[in-house]
């Protein structure tokens, strides 16, 4: 039925039903964790071989590097050959890190801000710094902006990505805006691929700030469960042919392939860039963790490994998506108070209530021990101007913690709407 359509003592009755229905998860003290994107068990046990991979104390790479010892600081070659596939660049613009990806883009962020971008002047020294933000998008991007006091400025997303009529207007007019966030492949949360017009329009752009820069965090590019990997456009490629070769930073990472707390991070971007950023790492580092690395490459040997090892977590991962969505379907599809996407990778389902029902949503799921990311905080500052969007993160729990997980999440959201429908919200 369709609770936007009912009488208003159809409404109050079925709120009282549902509420009783609700009284009765509250009686069975569940306690299940839905916050984060997190790997669940079996995934992470996909990757255990990878310590036992280095117990014949061999510890040199495939190139005859002890990688126990000082130096390599963008990373071995044979780890950086593997990210040359993933990442669709050449070795000499890929700089291998540590574990986080995450870190590269806030020393980014804070060289940046501190030293300026190459020949420019600091970004701090110049004023107030603002960053543009798809949004819904990924909080710990808007965390890194508030650590800096960089002002954030929204901007919608379409079901192509970021609207770029919005974009370009704002890059165009205001040389104080200094970057922007994209997650190009299964946004987060929405699950969107940037289409290739909005690639070419991003790579075409015209700003205002000569020290713009675009962070491009490619976290979920293989990170598909149904059908094959996405192809996109290659930023880096696109960004050359309009004299923009230096404005895009290429960011991904293992945390999410093999172990989420020791995985192996890089970037990617114009051989320009990499060479100033090498010169900071120089001062920053004697080196980053080779035995991980050498770990990553005796376990996975290439990238069509890695692949391989994907698609093992794909039939992990599909039936929890499925779960999650076949819940969504048979409890609120009538409804006409929800809206979601149904992505084919990443680690998100992007869930939109009615208006304003967003927080008491996830208030009742808390109440009942279903912990959800905060309402808001796929919005900058964690400020959802219509209080709408939930981020569903079904990765971790179990496929049956996940039933009763649902279970309660559409009866949070049935209840919410009808008391905002009820006027007694």
């Amino acid at each position: 039925m369709n609770y936007t359509k009912m009488s208003k003592n159809d409404a109050t009755d079925t709120l009282s039903k549902l509420t009783k229905k609700y009284d009765g998860y509250l009686e069975m003290g569940l306690k299940l964790d839905m916050s984060r994107g997190k790997p669940g068990d079996e995934q992470l046990e996909l990757a255990n071989g990878m310590l036992t991979v280095l117990e014949n104390g061999d510890y040199l790479s495939p190139g005859g590097v002890d990688c126990r010892n000082y130096g390599g600081l963008e990373g071995i070659p044979e780890m950086k050959e593997i990210f040359s596939e993933m990442m669709d660049a050449a070795s000499d613009e890929i700089i291998v890190g540590g574990n986080s990806s995450l870190a590269m883009m806030f020393d980014n962020v804070s060289v940046y801000m501190s030293h300026g971008v190459k020949d420019s002047e600091p970004w701090a020294k110049q004023g107030t710094v603002k960053f543009l933000c798809p949004s819904p998008g990924y909080d710990r991007h808007f965390t890194v902006c508030e650590y800096f006091n960089i002002e954030m400025i929204t901007v919608p997303m379409t079901g192509n990505g970021p609207d770029m009529d919005v974009v370009e207007m704002l890059v165009s007019s205001d040389p104080m805006i200094k970057g922007m966030w994209c997650v190009p492949v299964f946004s987060n949360p929405d699950g969107i691929v940037y289409s290739d017009e909005t690639i070419l329009r991003i790579a075409a752009l015209k700003p205002a700030a000569k020290d713009f820069r675009l962070f491009w965090d490619n976290a979920y590019c293989v990170h598909q469960f149904n059908g094959t990997r996405p192809a996109i456009l290659n930023i880096l490629r696109e960004c050359e042919k309009t004299k923009n070769s230096d404005m895009p930073i290429v960011f991904s990472s293992f945390s999410k392939i093999s172990m989420a707390g020791a995985g192996v991070a890089a970037m990617a971007s114009s051989v320009d860039n990499c060479n100033y950023i090498r010169k900071r790492l120089f001062t920053q580092t004697i080196g980053p963790d080779k035995i991980n690395q050498l770990r990553h490459v005796r376990f996975f040997k290439n990238y069509k490994g890695v692949m391989t090892h994907m698609n093992k977590m794909a039939d992990i991962v599909r039936p929890k998506f499925e779960t999650v969505l076949c819940n969504l379907d048979k409890e609120l599809t009538e409804t006409g108070i929800a809206q979601w996407n149904a992505p084919d990778g990443g680690y998100f389902v992007s869930f939109n209530t009615i208006d304003g029902c967003a927080k008491r949503t996830v208030a009742l799921c808390k109440k009942a021990g279903v912990v959800m990311t905060g309402a808001g905080a796929t919005f900058p500052y964690g400020k959802d101007p219509r209080d709408k969007n939930i981020r569903i993160a079904p990765t971790y729990p179990s496929v049956d913690e996940l039933q009763k997980a649902m279970e309660v999440f559409c009866l949070a959201v049935k209840i919410a709407a009808l008391e905002k429908i009820c006027g007694s919200a």
